[in-house]
Protein backbone atom coordinates (compact mmCIF):
# COMPACT_ATOMS: atom_id res chain seq x y z
CA UNK A 1 0.00 0.00 0.00
CA UNK A 2 1.50 3.26 -1.25
CA UNK A 3 1.77 5.70 1.94
CA UNK A 4 1.98 9.57 1.48
CA UNK A 5 0.99 11.55 4.46
CA UNK A 6 2.56 11.33 7.79
CA UNK A 7 0.36 12.98 10.02
CA UNK A 8 1.72 15.57 12.60
CA UNK A 9 5.55 16.23 13.25
CA UNK A 10 6.97 14.16 15.95
CA UNK A 11 7.17 16.72 19.23
CA UNK A 12 10.67 17.23 19.43
CA UNK A 13 11.81 18.17 16.21
CA UNK A 14 8.69 20.81 16.50
CA UNK A 15 10.31 22.30 20.12
CA UNK A 16 13.67 21.91 18.71
CA UNK A 17 12.25 24.28 15.31
CA UNK A 18 10.51 26.37 17.61
CA UNK A 19 13.44 27.09 19.32
CA UNK A 20 16.16 27.61 16.61
CA UNK A 21 13.66 30.04 14.63
CA UNK A 22 11.21 31.09 16.60
CA UNK A 23 7.52 31.41 16.83
CA UNK A 24 7.16 32.76 13.56
CA UNK A 25 7.77 29.20 12.59
CA UNK A 26 4.98 27.70 13.91
CA UNK A 27 2.70 28.10 10.54
CA UNK A 28 5.72 26.67 8.72
CA UNK A 29 5.35 23.60 10.83
CA UNK A 30 2.18 23.10 10.59
CA UNK A 31 2.37 22.88 7.19
CA UNK A 32 4.75 20.70 6.31
CA UNK A 33 3.24 17.37 6.44
CA UNK A 34 1.27 18.66 3.33
CA UNK A 35 4.62 19.77 1.58
CA UNK A 36 6.18 16.10 2.58
CA UNK A 37 2.90 14.68 1.10
CA UNK A 38 2.82 16.59 -2.07
CA UNK A 39 6.70 15.85 -2.84
CA UNK A 40 5.93 11.92 -2.50
CA UNK A 41 2.83 12.16 -4.90
CA UNK A 42 5.25 14.38 -7.37
CA UNK A 43 8.05 11.75 -7.13
CA UNK A 44 5.94 8.72 -6.34
CA UNK A 45 7.68 7.96 -3.00
CA UNK A 46 5.92 6.03 -0.13
CA UNK A 47 6.44 7.51 3.06
CA UNK A 48 7.57 5.52 6.02
CA UNK A 49 7.61 7.32 9.61
CA UNK A 50 9.45 11.02 10.15
CA UNK A 51 13.75 10.88 11.64
CA UNK A 52 13.20 13.00 14.77
CA UNK A 53 16.71 14.66 13.73
CA UNK A 54 17.94 17.90 13.37
CA UNK A 55 16.84 21.80 13.98
CA UNK A 56 16.20 23.66 10.47
CA UNK A 57 13.93 20.62 8.77
CA UNK A 58 11.55 17.90 9.15
CA UNK A 59 13.31 14.46 7.96
CA UNK A 60 11.25 11.45 6.63
CA UNK A 61 12.02 7.73 5.32
CA UNK A 62 11.09 7.00 2.07
CA UNK A 63 10.73 4.60 -0.86
CA UNK A 64 10.81 5.07 -4.59
CA UNK A 65 9.09 2.42 -6.66
CA UNK A 66 12.23 0.58 -7.65
CA UNK A 67 12.24 -0.41 -3.63
CA UNK A 68 15.22 2.10 -3.32
CA UNK A 69 15.07 4.08 0.36
CA UNK A 70 15.27 7.28 0.72
CA UNK A 71 15.26 10.49 3.26
CA UNK A 72 12.51 13.35 2.29
CA UNK A 73 13.95 16.00 3.87
CA UNK A 74 11.84 19.73 4.01
CA UNK A 75 13.57 22.39 5.00
CA UNK A 76 12.04 26.07 6.62
CA UNK A 77 14.53 28.63 5.61
CA UNK A 78 14.25 28.57 1.50
CA UNK A 79 18.13 29.95 1.66
CA UNK A 80 19.45 27.56 3.52
CA UNK A 81 17.57 24.68 0.99
CA UNK A 82 19.37 26.16 -1.98
CA UNK A 83 22.88 26.46 -0.64
CA UNK A 84 22.71 23.11 0.51
CA UNK A 85 21.43 21.22 -2.39
CA UNK A 86 23.81 23.19 -4.55
CA UNK A 87 26.59 22.30 -2.57
CA UNK A 88 25.57 18.13 -2.74
CA UNK A 89 25.24 18.65 -6.48
CA UNK A 90 28.88 20.08 -6.39
CA UNK A 91 29.83 17.26 -4.51
CA UNK A 92 27.86 14.47 -6.24
CA UNK A 93 30.38 11.69 -6.38
CA UNK A 94 32.34 12.38 -3.47
CA UNK A 95 32.35 11.66 0.15
CA UNK A 96 28.18 12.99 0.68
CA UNK A 97 25.32 12.37 0.00
CA UNK A 98 23.45 12.70 -3.32
CA UNK A 99 20.37 14.55 -4.26
CA UNK A 100 17.82 12.43 -5.93
CA UNK A 101 15.04 14.71 -6.51
CA UNK A 102 14.40 18.65 -5.47
CA UNK A 103 11.48 20.68 -5.99
CA UNK A 104 12.58 24.54 -5.53
CA UNK A 105 9.15 25.62 -4.84
CA UNK A 106 8.56 23.36 -1.38
CA UNK A 107 12.08 23.58 -0.33
CA UNK A 108 11.87 19.58 -0.42
CA UNK A 109 14.24 17.13 -1.65
CA UNK A 110 14.82 13.62 -1.43
CA UNK A 111 18.22 12.10 -0.74
CA UNK A 112 20.34 9.37 -0.17
CA UNK A 113 19.71 7.25 2.41
CA UNK A 114 23.60 6.15 4.04
CA UNK A 115 24.03 2.56 5.15
CA UNK A 116 20.19 1.56 4.66
CA UNK A 117 19.05 3.56 8.05
CA UNK A 118 18.79 7.39 9.21
CA UNK A 119 21.98 7.58 11.23
CA UNK A 120 24.23 5.57 8.62
CA UNK A 121 25.77 2.04 9.05
CA UNK A 122 28.34 0.99 12.03
CA UNK A 123 31.14 3.22 12.41
CA UNK A 124 34.52 2.06 11.10
CA UNK A 125 37.86 1.50 13.87
CA UNK A 126 39.96 4.19 11.67
CA UNK A 127 36.86 6.60 11.95
CA UNK A 128 39.17 9.30 12.53
CA UNK A 129 41.61 8.66 9.37
CA UNK A 130 38.45 7.77 7.41
CA UNK A 131 36.97 11.21 8.02
CA UNK A 132 40.34 12.93 7.59
CA UNK A 133 40.86 12.09 3.84
CA UNK A 134 36.92 12.59 3.14
CA UNK A 135 37.28 16.38 3.96
CA UNK A 136 40.32 16.37 2.13
CA UNK A 137 37.89 15.38 -0.89
CA UNK A 138 35.05 17.67 -0.21
CA UNK A 139 37.81 20.35 -0.56
CA UNK A 140 39.64 19.36 -3.63
CA UNK A 141 35.78 18.45 -5.35
CA UNK A 142 35.20 22.32 -3.91
CA UNK A 143 38.65 23.57 -5.83
CA UNK A 144 37.81 22.21 -8.82
CA UNK A 145 34.63 22.67 -9.92
CA UNK A 146 32.56 25.86 -10.51
CA UNK A 147 31.21 27.10 -7.25
CA UNK A 148 27.32 28.21 -7.25
CA UNK A 149 27.28 32.09 -6.91
CA UNK A 150 25.23 32.49 -4.09
CA UNK A 151 26.57 30.61 -1.51
CA UNK A 152 28.04 32.81 1.46
CA UNK A 153 31.39 33.35 1.98
CA UNK A 154 33.54 32.86 4.96
CA UNK A 155 35.18 36.06 5.03
CA UNK A 156 31.52 38.06 5.66
CA UNK A 157 30.39 35.21 8.30
CA UNK A 158 33.81 36.00 10.55
CA UNK A 159 33.11 39.71 9.95
CA UNK A 160 29.24 39.97 9.92
CA UNK A 161 28.03 37.53 12.67
CA UNK A 162 31.18 36.29 14.50
CA UNK A 163 33.13 38.68 15.29
CA UNK A 164 29.96 41.11 16.73
CA UNK A 165 28.56 38.08 18.46
CA UNK A 166 32.01 37.80 20.31
CA UNK A 167 32.07 41.23 21.24
CA UNK A 168 28.63 41.28 22.63
CA UNK A 169 29.47 38.21 24.40
CA UNK A 170 32.67 39.11 25.79
CA UNK A 171 30.77 42.61 26.95
CA UNK A 172 27.86 40.98 28.64
CA UNK A 173 29.21 37.58 29.99
CA UNK A 174 30.60 36.85 33.34
CA UNK A 175 33.35 34.76 32.29
CA UNK A 176 34.91 34.73 35.86
CA UNK A 177 38.34 32.81 35.81
CA UNK A 178 38.12 32.09 32.27
CA UNK A 179 38.15 35.53 31.26
CA UNK A 180 41.99 35.42 30.65
CA UNK A 181 41.67 32.35 29.29
CA UNK A 182 39.48 33.54 26.72
CA UNK A 183 41.11 37.03 25.77
CA UNK A 184 44.69 34.97 25.50
CA UNK A 185 42.53 32.44 23.15
CA UNK A 186 41.16 35.21 20.97
CA UNK A 187 43.26 36.20 17.44
CA UNK A 188 42.55 38.77 15.16
CA UNK A 189 39.96 37.51 13.47
CA UNK A 190 40.49 39.67 10.37
CA UNK A 191 43.87 37.89 10.26
CA UNK A 192 42.59 34.49 9.69
CA UNK A 193 40.90 34.80 6.13
CA UNK A 194 42.55 37.74 4.53
CA UNK A 195 44.75 36.48 1.18
CA UNK A 196 44.34 32.93 1.42
CA UNK A 197 44.75 30.88 -2.05
CA UNK A 198 42.88 27.87 -0.92
CA UNK A 199 39.49 28.58 -1.18
CA UNK A 200 36.85 25.92 -1.80
CA UNK A 201 33.80 25.15 -0.83
CA UNK A 202 33.42 24.22 2.58
CA UNK A 203 30.99 22.03 4.77
CA UNK A 204 31.37 24.41 8.04
CA UNK A 205 29.39 21.77 10.35
CA UNK A 206 31.55 19.07 11.32
CA UNK A 207 29.98 17.31 13.80
CA UNK A 208 30.03 14.17 14.66
CA UNK A 209 26.74 13.36 13.81
CA UNK A 210 27.37 15.12 10.60
CA UNK A 211 29.48 11.91 9.67
CA UNK A 212 27.38 8.80 8.67
CA UNK A 213 28.85 5.75 7.12
CA UNK A 214 27.85 3.27 4.49
CA UNK A 215 27.97 0.43 4.52
CA UNK A 216 31.55 -0.52 2.75
CA UNK A 217 32.26 1.71 6.00
CA UNK A 218 33.09 4.61 3.81
CA UNK A 219 32.00 8.12 5.33
CA UNK A 220 29.74 10.53 3.46
CA UNK A 221 28.99 14.10 5.05
CA UNK A 222 25.78 15.41 5.38
CA UNK A 223 23.79 18.93 7.02
CA UNK A 224 26.29 21.31 5.70
CA UNK A 225 26.39 24.71 6.15
CA UNK A 226 27.95 25.46 3.38
CA UNK A 227 30.70 28.82 2.62
CA UNK A 228 33.58 29.48 0.45
CA UNK A 229 36.67 29.87 2.62
CA UNK A 230 39.69 28.89 4.06
CA UNK A 231 39.90 24.99 4.33
CA UNK A 232 41.40 25.88 7.42
CA UNK A 233 38.04 26.82 8.82
CA UNK A 234 36.75 23.39 8.43
CA UNK A 235 39.96 21.66 9.74
CA UNK A 236 39.50 23.49 12.56
CA UNK A 237 35.91 22.88 13.27
CA UNK A 238 36.38 18.86 13.28
CA UNK A 239 39.52 19.06 15.14
CA UNK A 240 37.38 21.19 17.77
CA UNK A 241 33.76 19.45 17.69
CA UNK A 242 33.52 16.30 16.40
CA UNK A 243 34.14 14.56 19.13
CA UNK A 244 34.51 16.92 22.17
CA UNK A 245 37.04 17.00 24.44
CA UNK A 246 37.98 13.73 22.87
CA UNK A 247 41.26 13.13 21.08
CA UNK A 248 41.69 16.34 19.93
CA UNK A 249 45.26 16.69 19.43
CA UNK A 250 45.01 13.87 17.47
CA UNK A 251 42.62 15.51 15.04
CA UNK A 252 44.57 18.33 14.76
CA UNK A 253 47.36 16.66 13.77
CA UNK A 254 46.30 14.24 11.35
CA UNK A 255 44.35 17.78 10.02
CA UNK A 256 47.83 19.18 9.74
CA UNK A 257 49.04 16.17 7.91
CA UNK A 258 46.29 15.05 5.40
CA UNK A 259 45.96 19.59 4.48
CA UNK A 260 49.04 20.06 4.45
CA UNK A 261 47.95 23.31 6.63
CA UNK A 262 50.91 23.74 9.07
CA UNK A 263 50.18 23.21 13.13
CA UNK A 264 50.33 27.16 13.41
CA UNK A 265 48.31 28.32 10.57
CA UNK A 266 45.47 25.41 12.24
CA UNK A 267 45.76 26.54 15.65
CA UNK A 268 44.43 30.26 15.53
CA UNK A 269 41.11 29.01 13.76
CA UNK A 270 40.97 26.33 16.27
CA UNK A 271 41.38 28.93 18.98
CA UNK A 272 38.50 31.32 18.08
CA UNK A 273 35.77 28.30 17.51
CA UNK A 274 36.55 27.29 20.83
CA UNK A 275 36.47 30.79 22.63
CA UNK A 276 33.35 31.41 20.05
CA UNK A 277 31.75 28.15 21.27
CA UNK A 278 33.21 28.49 25.24
CA UNK A 279 31.30 32.27 25.09
CA UNK A 280 27.84 30.50 24.00
CA UNK A 281 27.88 27.42 26.47
CA UNK A 282 28.15 30.01 29.07
CA UNK A 283 25.98 32.57 27.77
CA UNK A 284 23.58 29.89 27.70
CA UNK A 285 23.78 28.07 30.90
CA UNK A 286 25.14 24.85 28.76
CA UNK A 287 27.07 21.83 30.88
CA UNK A 288 29.87 21.68 28.07
CA UNK A 289 31.22 25.00 29.13
CA UNK A 290 33.97 23.60 31.53
CA UNK A 291 35.18 20.73 28.67
CA UNK A 292 35.26 23.63 25.96
CA UNK A 293 37.37 25.34 28.18
CA UNK A 294 39.53 22.03 29.33
CA UNK A 295 39.86 22.33 24.97
CA UNK A 296 40.70 25.84 24.61
CA UNK A 297 43.27 25.54 27.83
CA UNK A 298 44.91 22.68 25.99
CA UNK A 299 44.98 23.99 22.59
CA UNK A 300 46.60 27.26 24.08
CA UNK A 301 49.20 25.39 25.78
CA UNK A 302 50.35 23.10 23.10
CA UNK A 303 50.24 24.91 19.60
CA UNK A 304 52.00 27.69 19.00
CA UNK A 305 51.21 30.98 17.98
CA UNK A 306 51.14 31.73 14.06
CA UNK A 307 53.99 34.29 13.49
CA UNK A 308 56.05 33.05 16.67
Amino acid sequence: MTKRTLGEIPAGCRQRLLAHYGPSAQRWLDAAPGRLAQAAKRWKLTLGAYHDAGHASVIATATCLEGRPLLLKAWLDPARYHREVDALRLWAGGPTIGVVEAADELAVAALELVGGQPGGADRPRREMQMVAAALHGLHTFGQRRRRPERLPRLADYLAQEVEPRLERRMRKINLGGWHSLVEAGLPAIADLEAGSLRATVLHADLYRENVLFDWLGHPRLIDPLPMVGDPAFDWAFWTVYYDLGRSTEARLTAASRVSRIPVPVLAPWCRMLAVDGLLFYVESGDPRAPLMAEVLTHLSASTPRSGS
